[in-house]
């Protein structure tokens, strides 16, 4: 028998069969036939076994997958959105949000800083300029501790080139010449120093590593337009310098404090840290040191801003003359997309305002920065 044929004998036999039921029971059956009927085949054309609940099932995805794709476009459309509820729907969060997260230092972010530093550095003894280059890279995490507080974690190892010759300064076993803990330009011994120019020469290689550790809420404080966010905690930095000029040779801790205002358009904050040690090399000088790092950033658009984050330094070891250093200065940087990674580049001058008197100084840092960035919500041990 034809298929044509076979086709019209059972929905013939169908037909007789509704006729012979209860008529509540043959509308029932009846209408689920109807209901069915139109994902059938015509009469005649070829029949696939799972065609009928293909279609079904296709017509739910397709209904699921409209609905987030409008979920997603509702998203996009609003640069304020939690980018971790953005990936909890499944959807990317845009290149602005990203942008805007990664303008919260206490944000749910993972950032990789690569900093570098250069130095104009003076030495009003012998009248002289030399350069000092620092890299400093920022591991910076954030590790929730539960519905209302995160640790924000940063771990900073670091490189430095300094214009200082360490064999030449052993040979008067004077205390060393050392970039500070936290960074900086190079802070000279208070006392017995050497008899010599030490701008001659270059030791190369690790510095002394940081970690600072900031107990901050997960949600900010409303404050006009924007919010106010802030972190409060502690560092401690271990004397991993491969030369004395490289590092402090101490063991120093201390407290570390952040506090921003994140506006529409300004984002304005500082933070401070204090270093005191206690432990390590004793012929080497005693920590008391205070890094203060203001920055003060206007939005020019959703990726792009110009402001400068310099570092002021006080070192109270040193006599009240020689204590600051302290800088302004102004750059600019941009968030672009490589692939599905947003990286921030950036470009600062920072000249000192004020500088030590009698000791090496840096009047100018020239600083240039790559970030590369990722929303904590991608990372399960995080949360």
């Amino acid at each position: 028998m034809k298929s044509k044929d076979l086709a019209k004998t059972l929905l013939y036999a169908f037909c007789l069969l509704s006729a012979g039921m209860p008529t509540v029971y043959a509308e029932e059956v009846t209408e689920q036939r109807d209901a069915y009927a139109y994902q059938l085949p015509s009469l005649g054309e070829p029949t696939m076994l799972v065609q009928a609940d293909t279609m079904a099932a296709g017509s739910k995805g397709d209904s699921e997958d409209k609905a987030q794709s409008e979920q997603c476009a509702g998203f996009a459309k609003d640069d304020n959105a939690d980018v971790g509820e953005i990936i909890q729907a499944g959807c990317e969060p845009t290149l602005a949000q990203m942008s805007k997260l990664m303008d919260n230092p206490l944000g749910n972010v993972a950032m990789w800083w690569n900093q570098f530093d250069t130095y104009r550095l003076e030495n009003p003894e012998f009248n002289e300029n030399e350069l000092q280059h620092r890299y400093t890279m920022i591991l910076q995490w954030p590790q929730r501790l539960n519905d209302d507080w995160n640790l924000i974690n940063r771990v900073i190892p670091t490189v430095n080139s300094v214009p200082l010759d360490q064999d030449k300064i052993d040979d008067f076993k004077v205390p060393s010449p050392s970039v500070p803990p936290g960074g900086g330009p190079v802070q000279e011994p208070r006392i017995s120093r050497a008899p010599v120019d030490i701008f001659d020469g270059r030791t190369t290689g690790l510095g002394d590593t940081t970690y600072l550790g900031l107990f901050s809420p997960r949600e900010g404080v409303d404050v006009g337009a924007g919010k106010f966010v802030w972190g409060a905690g502690f560092d401690i930095s271990a004397p991993t310098a491969t030369d004395d000029v490289l590092g402090s040779g101490k063991w120093s801790a201390g407290p570390g404090l952040l506090g921003v205002y994140l506006g529409p358009k300004w984002k304005v904050g500082a933070l401070g840290m204090h270093f005191w040690d206690f432990a390590g090399d004793g012929d080497r000088e005693d920590v008391n040191l205070t890094n203060l790092q203001y920055f003060a950033y206007y939005s020019l658009n959703k990726t792009t801003s110009i402001g400068a984050a310099p570092n002021i330094i006080a070192n109270w070891e040193q006599d009240s003359d020689n204590t600051f250093t302290v800088p302004v200065g102004l750059g600019i940087n941009k968030t672009f997309q490589f692939g599905k990674i947003p990286v921030r580049f950036g470009a600062e001058v920072h000249y000192s305002v004020i500088t030590p008197d009698d000791t090496v100084g840096a009047e100018w840092d020239f600083r240039f920065f790559v970030i590369p960035a990722a929303p904590a919500a991608l990372f399960s041990w995080m949360q």
